[in-house]
């Protein structure tokens, strides 16, 4: 990992509000905290490379998922900025439609981030009610993908 791949992640943390950043891997590890005042902290310690796409995967687990939604919806919401596809290619149908029954290891779309295609999962159990982005369009961190009634 150099500088430049450094400085694209501290953009993406001025851009997406997110104040801390955590990445370690065997051999591998940075720290990227907002301080109040001033710019990110970094600490680094690098004995192997990394590519920037690597860490937009990495960042992708859980975060942005509640369960505020109105009426007894959970919201599936978007880990990252990117690129949403509702299905692996043009010609494939949807991994998921409105009253699809999905499960916590659903596959529900994918989000292109820096040219990795990063799998969204439901990591709930229960029926989908509502798809909320469009096919092909970008989509923010945290944006609500799709309205998922739980069973």
């Amino acid at each position: 990992m150099d500088l430049k791949d450094i400085k694209a992640i501290i953009d993406l943390m001025r851009k997406n509000a997110i104040s801390e950043f955590e990445l370690e891997r065997q051999e591998f590890k940075i720290r990227l905290k907002r301080a109040t005042n001033c710019g990110p902290t970094v600490t680094f310690d690098d004995t192997a490379s990394i590519n920037p796409a690597q860490i937009v995967a990495t960042t992708s687990s859980q975060a942005g998922r509640t369960n505020d939604a109105p009426l007894g919806t959970i919201d599936i919401k978007s880990p990252m900025i990117g690129t949403l596809y509702r299905s692996s290619t043009p010609e494939s149908s949807p991994y998921v439609d409105v009253g699809s029954e999905v499960g916590p290891d659903t596959v529900v779309c994918l989000i292109e981030a820096m040219k990795v295609m990063n799998e969204i999962k439901a990591e709930v159990r229960g029926v989908i009610t509502q798809a909320m982005a469009d096919n092909s369009k970008p989509v923010e961190f945290g944006q609500p993908l799709f309205k998922v009634r739980p069973l």
